[in-house]
């Protein structure tokens, strides 16, 4: 402070004093804590760089943001630092200036506020809505991407190609990933912690999927092109990890416009989430399940008896949301390890168990109907394929962690993860899918 200071405010000095100390610390914490390059992530923290089911909502060990802000975002934008009781009088400045900058400095009755949180069980129901409605969401925008892309229309994919149907909206999930799972993800928080999860691991999550692009191969390699399969596994690999890349980057971009133009502030951005705001948002993400569950019901009703085509998809839609549950709730093994030694605690199994588990059911499904001839059947056991298989496992999720890997001191941890993912996945569909199919010699 200015030497020259009015003898009449030695208060407010002593509390910039302790405010300044306050954030050197939080500051070295941060710094600590996300690495001062790319290359200095903790390698115990790595793996749950992509979700970490309801321990998203531990306020104790996150700041509600879903997941692990590595070295993508930066969590001094994005603190909120209560002011200490006996610094001011209630009479005094509500906001205050701040050594640290883009932090925000509350009185008490603003930090009151502050703690005010929704009641745990409207808190776990509304994420519970959040998953399924955005997860509906995610597999409709997947389907339209698989048409869009496909034969019929561009046809840059196709179900005979190593550029397998599944690689439009597995790249552009990869993509929004980097900018809502890694670099947006803070802000979102700050609005609402719900949103947040819902937008990467219900759209997201859903918007991509391993278990098609697992089965996509196998098809393939039962066809005897195990060229294109290696080709699908590789490639696909190489194109998701960079569009996730690209969107990492173009997001950075986007926020160094943000803080150039004061645009976040402006926004409103900055602002700590509210009980209101987040009450209307589960208002809206309520309404909008019930009308995707209800049109995808009637649909399906009208669909089903005229053996429609789109009948598989309004069955997805319905059975989605269970997938997206399920694997939100397998991510609270990410982070975890193995044994109460916690061995491999880098590896993200619960990412790993949910896309491994959708692969082998999505091909003991794929065997099943090849031996059953039933439309009415085909019909169900594809909207289960598409829609719970498809919600079960991730693409977007995949990749983060792999990314996060790949910044981490042990890089080698990334190539692990993702072979190890592949090679299980597509070995036990074989057994599943490709065995049974060589043995009666289905077509």
């Amino acid at each position: 402070m200015d030497h020259g200071q009015n003898e009449s405010e030695p208060r407010r000095s002593g509390s910039f004093s302790h405010i300044s100390s306050t954030n050197s610390s939080l500051r070295r914490r941060s710094l600590n804590r996300l690495g001062s390059s790319h290359r200095e992530i903790d390698d115990d923290s790595v793996s749950e760089a992509g979700d970490i089911g309801d321990r998203a909502f531990d306020s104790k060990r996150h700041s509600g943001s879903g997941g692990l802000m590595f070295s993508f975002d930066n969590l001094e934008e994005n603190v909120v630092l209560p002011i200490q009781e006996h610094s001011f009088k209630e009479s005094q400045l509500d906001v205050v200036a701040s050594p640290l900058p883009n932090v925000i400095l509350l009185n008490k009755d603003q930090n009151e506020e502050c703690k005010k949180d929704l009641p745990w069980l409207l808190t776990y129901i509304s994420s519970r809505i959040h998953l399924a409605g955005l997860g509906i969401l995610g597999v409709l925008t997947r389907y339209l991407l698989e048409k869009l892309f496909g034969p019929q229309v561009i046809g840059a994919t196709g179900d005979h190609s190593y550029m397998y149907i599944d690689l439009a909206p597995n790249m552009l999930g990869s993509f929004l990933m980097g900018w809502f799972g890694a670099v947006f993800k803070g802000y979102i928080s700050n609005f609402s912690p719900e949103l947040a999860v819902g937008l990467t691991t219900g759209y997201l999550g859903s918007l991509t999927t391993f278990s098609g692009w697992n089965q996509k191969m196998l098809e393939l390699s039962v066809d005897g092109q195990w060229v294109f399969s290696f080709l699908g596994f590789l490639l696909g690999l190489f194109l998701v990890a960079y569009s996730f890349i690209f969107g990492v980057e173009t997001a950075k971009g986007l926020k160094w416009v943000f803080k150039r133009t004061n645009l976040s502030s402006k926004c409103g951005f900055s602002q700590v989430n509210n009980i209101m705001s987040r009450v209307i948002l589960i208002v809206v993400m309520v309404t909008m399940l019930g009308l995707l569950w209800g049109v995808s019901v009637t649909l399906l009703k009208k669909d089903f008896d005229d053996d429609n085509s789109t009948s598989y998809l309004w069955f997805g839609c319905i059975v989605g949301p269970i997938g997206v549950w399920i694997r939100f709730y397998l991510a609270q093994l990410n982070g975890q390890g193995l044994g109460k030694t916690q061995m491999m605690k880098w590896m993200p199994f619960g990412t790993l168990i949910a896309n491994v588990a959708a692969a082998c059911i999505m091909a003991a499904f794929a065997t099943i109907k090849k031996s059953v001839n039933d439309k009415h059947f085909n019909t169900v056991a594809t909207g289960i394929q598409f829609g719970l298989c498809g919600c079960l496992s991730t693409v977007s999720t995949f990749i983060a962690e792999f990314a996060a890997m790949r910044e981490s001191k042990h890089p080698w941890r990334a190539y692990a993860y993702a072979f190890t993912t592949m090679i299980i996945s597509f070995a036990l569909g074989t057994l599943i899918f490709s065995v049974p199919v060589w043995v009666k010699g289905w077509s």
